[in-house]
């Protein structure tokens, strides 16, 4: 699975749990159709009605065998839920980039380390080791950041660029996603097409986000696949976070 040429572009699967681990195979079979690595973005807490992950077998054999593949296995929160506390702007930007789920935009250095060794626990009861974390919502409070290079994570990603850790550069790659539902949604996946095709053309490094309910929108779905295969043949190399921040 390996595409060595190329400018590098970063697939993910977002919100990986027991809740959502039929739409998460279907996106990954996807993905393994086309040969492209991707990092899916782990909860390892309880979310959306499951249970935590070591809760659930099939999960956890299911994503050791795609890290056999050469996928990659990241951390993304804790719980992925609210989180409340913080100065007024930070709660309006949580609501707006994430729909009120950045479980890391306002904790300090300690709640965030709290939080952080609670998922890795949690993924260690899994038997499941991580570099990488992508907050909710890529929102992360100065406190987070800090609580990250002292636990020795690799890397951290917001919404514009990919974070080596600890002080590491950043590489700049915009991440495209869809918010399913409501009357911009059309639009939505028109501007991933497009704006896939123009960073390919290019050749701007960027990301594709993938979440469990695009798939509830046939329409999403097709528009991410369309915007993966112009990558593709234009020549892109697709890698995961953990090889992008090693090279």
């Amino acid at each position: 699975m390996t595409h060595p040429t190329g400018f590098p572009f970063v697939v993910s699967i977002h919100d990986v749990a027991p809740s959502t681990a039929e739409p998460t195979a279907r996106w990954l079979a996807d993905l393994d159709e086309r040969g492209v690595p991707s990092t899916l973005l782990v909860i390892p807490g309880p979310y959306g009605g499951g249970p935590a992950l070591p809760a659930d077998d099939a999960l956890v054999t299911f994503l050791h065998a795609a890290a056999g593949r050469g996928h990659e296995l990241a951390l993304h929160g804790y719980r992925h839920e609210g989180v409340p506390g913080g100065p007024q702007w930070r709660r309006g930007v949580n609501q707006v980039l994430a729909r009120g789920a950045g479980e890391f935009w306002s904790l300090t250095a300690s709640q965030a380390i709290g939080r952080l060794r609670a998922g890795l626990d949690l993924l260690a009861d899994a038997d499941i080791g991580v570099v990488g974390f992508t907050p909710p919502g890529w929102l992360a409070s100065p406190g987070t950041r800090q609580a990250l290079a002292s636990l020795g994570f690799a890397y951290w990603t917001s919404h514009l660029g990919v974070h080596s850790l600890p002080g590491g550069p950043v590489r700049r790659m915009p991440a495209l996603s869809h918010r399913p539902g409501g009357t911009g949604e059309r639009t939505g996946a028109r501007l991933m097409t497009g704006a896939a095709r123009t960073l390919t053309r290019t050749r701007t490094p960027f990301r594709i986000a993938l979440h469990p309910a695009d798939l509830t929108r046939p329409g999403l779905r097709q528009a991410t696949l369309t915007a993966i295969d112009h990558a593709l043949a234009a020549g892109a190399r697709p890698t995961t976070y953990e090889s992008l921040t090693a090279t």
